[in-house]
């Protein structure tokens, strides 16, 4: 068995100024695997990204899960291709093992789901991750934030921090999407879309 790490990327904006937008919900996950390993960021020699080496969940007979690269872009949503095509190329990581976590509009706020390959949905990080690595067969795990309400503009909705009623809830949906991560990596896809997509 190969022992090439996972890479494991949580899509946002840099900086103060996004931190708490939806559309960073990507890198809140990223931050809650980090700590959950005791896992600490820094700052990447060859890609635009930070990035944590740990190991994450817990193998059959107790053993440390699969070692993984957790990675925060330091890019614009836009522009993720870049550093996640740096990272692969570095780490030799194949794009099946890449999984990318990202806010999702056509998904209810609780709501995690996940799949591999397919469309973007308009999702403009997608969109330059799968130009920039060639393929759309890599892992998503979609956290979903909602449609915006009313007339309001989906990039607007996105760039908004969530609602007070939502930030009481985020937690969880956090907390939900990152033991969706860990579940990828040791149990595979499958059980984790089964365990994920049967939540009512």
């Amino acid at each position: 068995m190969t022992d090439t790490p996972w890479l494991v990327v949580g899509l946002g904006n840099p900086g103060p100024k996004y931190a708490a937008n939806r559309h960073n919900v990507g890198q809140m996950v990223l931050d809650l695997l980090a700590e959950r390993t005791g896992a600490r960021f820094s700052r990447h020699a060859r890609a635009q990204a930070v990035v944590a080496e740990t190991r994450l969940g817990v193998l059959p007979g107790g053993r440390p899960g699969p070692r993984v690269v957790l990675a925060k872009p330091t890019t614009y949503m836009n522009t993720s291709g870049g550093p996640v095509a740096g990272l692969v190329k570095y780490y030799g990581v194949d794009p099946a093992q890449v999984v990318v976590v990202h806010d999702e509009v056509d998904i209810p706020f609780d709501t995690v789901k996940l799949k591999s390959g397919g469309g973007e949905g308009g999702h403009n990080g997608l969109r330059d991750i799968t130009k920039a690595l060639g393929t759309k067969d890599y892992v998503r795990v979609r956290v979903g934030v909602g449609r915006p309400p009313g007339r309001t503009d989906t990039a607007d909705h996105v760039l908004k921090d969530f609602s007070a009623t939502e930030r009481k809830d985020l937690p969880i949906l956090v907390d939900d999407a990152a033991d969706a991560v860990e579940m990828v990596l040791v149990e595979g896809l499958l059980a984790a879309q089964g365990k994920f997509h049967t939540r009512v």
